[in-house]
């Protein structure tokens, strides 16, 4: 089998329909429904329209100036002047490598031999180009963004030598400070702050956001929050149950309002996506009823970049080959700034939590190894170790029960260069909550459309802690939610969900090409299947462009 490429493509199909705004698939969604020991499959019929006009997008990263926002801005540049750099490896060109959206591939069909073809992710759908995204943001410190670079100490440094004469230019907007929710060995950066009451703050980041917005002559923006990691919020009734005594504890400016809900808010009141990145509890619930009363869409917690991506991976496989976990001990140290600010024991808390529930879904589906409300043993550790930097070093022992009593355990090591592994899961944020606000679905009549939920919890596949709307289940399993992902972008421009059936390569009479050559049943040859003429559907797509 000899896999082959396509860059930009068609569908041909009469349930799908190309203008020079849309893209429109008439789509059957199954489903199966459960009642008793009755197994019931159901049909819907949905039809997705997607524009694809392309708009020309602004980032604001909170915490502008750290690792992760340095390393984002001077990644976008690097690819945009198509940057060579030497080390002692030798020479490197800037890429996206750990973007699933510029780097990652998907299945799209086969050839008439039968060999599977494949497509960028990006090219599914018209999506922003990372090249093109304008950067900015706010950050307590006042360092410019080249000076930042050289503190974060992340890129080789024939690297930085190049961008410094396009970074020290770029200076974050003064933010928002509260040092009740950070740690106190943050003070040191603090010189870039915004002063006034909550209720003045807000309207400040607000007016930020407008102007970045008319200066750059931006469709949209999109906010996201990688700054610091705050301690959780106490969630109290009457200030963070409804938005309205939410609107009304910021213009009262009660304490327990945290600056990353602060940003949220003003992003939700400018009709902005803001996505957070840290493992905070950001979204209390007025902030989410907030964001449904003006359909913006939220997308949290914390991004998933190395040790517990590897952990929704192996728990998955294990719990799915019947073998049960029954103690998972992480432990990790780092040199950065996010690690001293964990090195905090109420920061340390909020990461701790969006670590530990990460295998919750896994166990909770197989109840022949599992009782109700039986766990695994898990423990998460974090420490500071200024000497690594920002290369994280994460050690995780898996011990699980196997056959007859038997035990098995797995002991992994892994080395993160954190902020490398970040920074493209912040920029696949961006570009897929982007693309998601140009999506629109009807269920019902076909004339009247909605967006998804304002809680994308689409994104949730770069996130630690998924932020699901109330009552859905949340997956940690890190295969469901990128074809989660795949599975609704294919639906969009009319494609069946990936299966891996494959029983063209399995059922002798739907063998097709070279396999169905070689292929005999009995004494008499196979032939193989004829492939139905596309040109049939010519008709119905007239209008056909390339996206």
């Amino acid at each position: 089998m000899q896999p082959s490429a396509v860059n930009q493509f068609t569908v041909r199909s009469p349930n799908v329909t190309y203008t020079n705004d849309h893209i429109e698939s008439r789509y059957k969604y199954s489903t199966t429904l459960v009642e008793d020991n009755v197994v019931i499959p159901q049909e819907q019929s949905v039809l997705f329209r997607t524009d694809r006009r392309v708009p020309k997008t602004g980032l604001m990263l909170v915490g502008w100036g750290g690792n992760n926002g340095t390393t984002v801005t001077a990644g976008i540049i690097a690819n945009k002047l198509k940057l060579s750099w030497n080390t002692k490896e030798g020479v490197r060109n800037a890429d996206y490598f750990g973007s699933i959206t510029q780097a990652s591939t998907v299945q799209i069909g086969l050839d008439r031999e039968g060999n599977p073809v494949y497509t960028g992710f990006k090219n599914i759908l018209p999506m922003v180009e990372p090249n093109d995204l304008v950067l900015g943001g706010w950050d307590i410190s006042g360092m410019n963004l080249a000076d930042a670079m050289r503190r974060a100490k992340v890129l080789d440094y024939d690297l930085q030598t190049q961008l410094v004469s396009h970074m020290e230019g770029l200076v974050p907007l003064p933010a928002i400070f509260d040092q009740n929710f950070i740690a106190a060995n943050q003070q040191s950066r603090v010189d870039n702050i915004l002063t006034g009451s909550k209720k003045s703050q807000v309207e400040k980041i607000r007016e930020d956001i407008r102007n970045f917005k008319a200066a750059n002559q931006l469709d949209k923006v999109i906010i996201l929050w990688t700054a610091n990691t705050e301690r959780y919020t106490e969630v109290i009734p009457g200030v963070h149950d409804t938005a309205e005594n939410l609107l009304r504890a910021i213009d009262e400016g009660h304490s327990e309002l945290a600056p990353s809900a602060l940003y949220a808010v003003a992003s939700v009141l400018e009709s902005c996506s803001y996505i957070n990145g840290s493992p905070q509890n950001t979204f209390v619930p007025g902030l989410i009823e907030l964001a449904v009363q003006r359909k913006v869409f939220l997308g949290g917690d914390d991004f998933k970049s190395g040790q517990t991506k590897m952990k929704s991976v192996l728990v998955d496989f294990l719990v799915s080959a019947g073998i049960k976990p029954v103690s998972i001990v992480s432990y990790n140290h780092l040199g950065n700034n996010d690690g001293m600010n964990l090195s905090a024991p109420e920061q340390f808390r909020s990461k701790e939590i969006s670590k530990s529930n990460v295998v919750d879904d896994m166990v909770a589906s197989n109840h022949l190894l599992y009782a109700p409300n039986e766990h695994p043993d898990h423990v998460v550790v974090i420490k500071y170790v200024p000497y690594v930097g920002d290369s994280k070093r994460a050690m995780d022992e898996y011990t699980s029960e196997i056959f007859l009593g038997g035990k098995s355990t797995i002991v992994m090591h892994n080395t993160c260069e954190d902020s490398l592994l970040a920074s493209p899961i912040i920029i696949d944020l961006a570009l897929i909550c982007e693309l998601c606000e140009r999506i629109e679905v009807s269920s019902a009549d076909e004339t009247s459309f909605e967006s998804f939920h304002p809680v994308l919890s689409m994104l949730s596949y770069l996130l630690k802690a998924p932020l699901v709307p109330s009552g859905a289940p949340v997956v940690n399993a890190l295969a469901a939610q990128r074809q989660c992902m795949v599975n609704v972008f294919r639906a969009c421009v009319g494609l069946a969900p990936e299966s891996h059936m494959a029983l063209e390569h399995r059922v002798p009479s739907m063998m097709r090409g070279a396999l169905a050559k070689e292929k005999v049943v009995g004494t008499k040859r196979v032939s193989p299947v004829s492939t139905v003429d596309a040109d049939e559907n010519d008709a119905a797509n007239k209008r056909a462009k390339t996206h």
